[in-house]
């Protein structure tokens, strides 16, 4: 069998378009999304399932099939509301019969944004506001409360997987065929912007691994990670991150491995006072100053 980065569509002839009623099952598919939830390949299992009648219906070949289904078992991520853009604009790369790493390149760097536009619209915005309004009504006594936050949301969020999903496919068909031309450049574009994406996340969610590591000197003890971030705010976590790639992609590591791995270094470090918390080294070391 082929590997996952040499993957290609024996049967390249465009598709027809995909029925309204196989796109309808999709959407309600989609809310499937995070079912099958899991710390190696996210949200993939349940993307596969929402998008398996579209590419069922437009694949007819049995290998074209199979090669698409392994492409769509690739990690993803995205905000379960708004997946159905990203859905819409793959699909209509399935139907064109798109390169296979365009697609994939196409499908992470679309999804990635979407995780951090989907969590300040919905769960910091939508959610808190709506519970705010209809809480106090349930509060008073109201049945109104429940039936309501679950009417605004449900509508919201339904109203707008339907809406993402037409909107995009259609889009997606227009903008593929502009991008054919320049297939190669787009990749090479869209797997940037993954990076970059990549890049923010790392600086966002690992910038509080900080090291804990103070020298005493007198009354100006000598603070490590003051240090580091002269010279790279977020070092710490850069490193990590750039360790675990190491270890996958050069030692053969699976994800699970390298979340053992982190899990290790933290119950460790936070034993020696390594790194930098509230709480208080398990065991005396002489790098931390009370």
């Amino acid at each position: 069998m082929a590997s996952k980065d040499n993957l290609r569509y024996v049967d390249t002839t465009p598709a027809s378009r995909v029925s309204k009623s196989t796109i309808t099952k999709m959407v309600w598919r989609s809310c499937q999304l995070q079912a099958a939830f899991n710390y190696e390949r996210m949200q993939s299992a349940g993307w596969l399932w929402a998008m398996l009648p579209g590419l069922e219906e437009i694949h007819t070949n049995k290998e074209d099939l199979a090669t698409s289904m392994t492409h769509n078992m690739d990690f993803i991520n995205t905000h379960p509301f708004a997946v159905t853009f990203v859905m819409g604009i793959v699909l209509s790369m399935e139907q064109l019969k798109s390169d296979v790493q365009t697609i994939r390149s196409v499908r992470i760097s679309v999804a990635a944004p979407l995780g951090g536009i989907g969590d300040a619209l919905f769960w910091y915005t939508l959610v808190p506001i709506t519970a705010g309004l209809t809480a106090n009504m349930a509060i008073q006594g109201s049945i109104l409360g429940p039936i309501l936050y679950f009417i605004i949301l449900f509508g919201c969020e339904m109203g707008l997987r339907y809406g993402l999903m037409y909107w995009s496919y259609n889009l997606g068909m227009k903008a593929v065929s502009m991008m054919t031309e320049y297939a190669e450049e787009f990749t090479h574009a869209a797997s940037l912007l993954g990076v970059f994406v990549v890049g923010a996340l790392i600086a966002n969610y690992g910038g509080g691994t900080q090291l804990g590591i103070v020298i005493a000197n007198g009354d100006s003890p000598i603070v490590i990670q003051s240090y580091l971030n002269m010279i790279l705010p977020c070092l710490l976590p850069l490193l990590i991150t750039l360790l675990m790639y190491f270890l996958i992609s050069k030692k053969g590591w699976t994800p699970v491995k390298c979340i053992g791995l982190i899990l290790v270094m933290g119950i460790v470090g936070a034993m020696f006072g390594i790194w930098a918390g509230s709480y208080t080294p398990l065991i005396p070391v002489p790098w931390t100053v009370g």
